[in-house]
């Protein structure tokens, strides 16, 4: 057990013929007892100041510990939203191709309609053109014949009241 300074106040010391002076010893065990006061109560003090920048270390580390918690929780937050983003983003592209695939069949499905279409007014314009050169030889055919150099003269005997008809 330590010593106190009432320890060292209720000392007491045996006499002796040529001992020391009593008046100097309890002098000096006075200065002693308030030393040892003073460094009791610096010791209470420190322990007391110890005890609260413990008490905040403890709060800061508390602090500290819940932030490195909160960034953990923030940046796994983060990854998930950047990897849902991603993968959105992956979805929204197939969904485009596959639009731009359909675009472009149904482009070239009609492409092939119109093509065949035209192909065909083709076919049918060569055709008609074929025929209709043909109905000009054919009148062509009936205006060079002879027959119609005698129409032309026949015209100019009939009786003056057909004439005068037409």
């Amino acid at each position: 057990m330590p010593l106190t300074p009432l320890d060292i106040h209720n000392k007491e010391f045996g006499r002796r013929l040529r001992g020391y002076d009593e008046d100097e010893v309890n002098e000096f065990l006075d200065q002693v007892i308030k030393d040892y006061e003073a460094l009791i109560r610096e010791n209470k003090e420190l322990q007391n100041q110890a005890l609260s920048l413990q008490e905040k270390l403890n709060h800061f580390s508390n602090i500290e510990e819940t932030l490195s918690k909160t960034i953990i929780v923030a940046q796994e937050a983060a990854d998930e939203v950047k990897n849902n983003a991603k993968k959105e983003a992956q979805l929204i592209v197939k969904e485009a191709e596959k639009n731009a695939d359909r675009i472009i069949n149904e482009s070239l499905s009609k492409s092939r309609k119109v093509s065949l279409e035209v192909e065909e007014l083709k076919k049918q314009a060569s055709i008609y053109r074929a025929r209709f050169r043909t109905l000009v030889e054919a009148q062509l055919d009936l205006l060079s014949q002879e027959g119609w150099d005698t129409l032309d003269n026949h015209s100019h005997q009939l009786p003056a009241e057909v004439n005068r008809e037409s």
